[in-house]
């Protein structure tokens, strides 16, 4: 198991430490629930150190990008950040990724940490006219300060105008003293903040002011227990849950970025499976009745049949009640439709809602 930069930090702290995609990460510092609210609420920080980060450059990035994702990443302007998606050659997901453009010829690509060498393997198996790549995953450390008061904790940090950058940009800049520090504006919470992307020599000072800055707001540490109740009541997709290698693309709800303006990764058969009609879809689902839905447990109709599985599930602690995410086949995915989710021996009651959940 590889450790993050910080990995003593979060020993001191009290974090408990578990495997998650081949690292050594800190999933809670005191509880889930009170680390969620903390966020919703106020700031938390997360290190999300295991991420892989890739750099592409040269001549021919923005083609090899084109080539390898499903969205247009020709809309990029500098200081832009794209979400798209890695499809395979059959019809499922390699991956999902995050797109920086930092010039015409230089672009950062945001990994998860479970698929970073199998990313990487995949791009170069396209890398066809050998466009410059770099794994610099191990060099940085990734802090996600997130919440509604992350704005005003880091603003103390830099004389970056943190309240101008609009949602999905990013710049680099002074932060905390440190020079060359990349801030973005995105996050896996749906609770606003940013993103700081420091060189791991620097991550133990930064990790300092930030707290410091955040004292009068009461900012904690957050673990991956959170992160998971903050991105699933916002309806985000877990790769390895709710897309992998087998769900298409289209039923998972990435029709979004899935741009056909462009030829990539297998773009004809998923066209021609979005005009031939999704045969199922993931969708959203509240729980009627009392319980928590967990992955893989069985979705059915009211005659007890299954029609589906739950790819994602939790207690949401803002709602105080079950919600989900899990394909179900195309009859059952509008909103209102009322199934039921297989919990232990009984047929809890359920319904589809859109998402985001609150």
């Amino acid at each position: 198991m590889k450790t993050i930069p910080l990995h003593e930090i979060h020993v001191k702290l009290g974090a408990k430490i578990v495997p998650f995609a081949g690292f050594q990460m800190p999933v809670r510092y005191s509880s889930d629930l009170e680390e969620h609210h903390t966020v919703r609420q106020g700031v938390g920080v997360f290190d999300v150190s295991h991420m892989g980060e890739f750099v592409v450059k040269g001549p021919g990035a923005l083609a090899l990008i084109q080539k390898i994702s499903a969205n247009d990443a020709s809309m990029l302007f500098d200081g832009k950040v794209q979400y798209s998606y890695m499809p395979n050659a059959t019809g499922g997901v390699v991956d999902d990724l995050l797109v920086y453009r930092y010039n015409e010829e230089e672009y950062y690509l945001v990994v998860n940490a479970s698929n970073i060498e199998k990313d990487w393997d995949w791009i170069m198996s396209h890398n066809t006219e050998g466009v410059e790549m770099e794994n610099i995953s191990d060099r940085l450390c990734l802090l996600a300060v997130q919440g509604p008061k992350a704005t005003a904790t880091l603003q103390k940090l830099t004389d970056v105008v943190l309240a101008d950058m609009d949602y999905y940009t990013f710049t680099k800049g002074r932060m905390a003293g440190i020079d060359d520090v990349l801030i973005s504006a995105t996050g896996y919470t749906g609770a606003g903040g940013f993103e700081i992307y420091v060189w791991a020599d620097d991550a133990a000072a930064m990790w300092e002011a930030i707290f410091e800055a955040g004292a009068e707001f009461g900012i904690k540490p957050v673990g991956l227990g959170a992160r998971d109740t903050l991105r699933l009541e916002k309806g985000y997709c877990l790769y390895g849950n709710d897309i992998n290698d087998m769900t298409s693309p289209l039923e998972a709800g990435l029709g979004w970025v899935t741009k056909f303006t462009k030829d990539f990764v297998n773009s004809d058969a998923l066209k021609a499976q979005k005009e031939a009609g999704l045969m199922r879809k993931l969708v959203g689902f509240e729980l009627l009745q009392k319980g928590i839905p967990r992955g893989h447990y069985a979705i059915c109709n009211e005659g007890g049949e299954i029609i589906g599985e739950v790819t994602s599930g939790t207690l949401s602690p803002t709602l105080q009640k079950g919600v989900g995410m899990g394909y179900v086949p195309i009859d059952f995915a509008k909103p209102g439709t009322e199934i039921f989710v297989q919990v232990r021996e009984k047929l809890l009651k359920a319904q589809v809602v859109k998402m985001p959940f609150c």
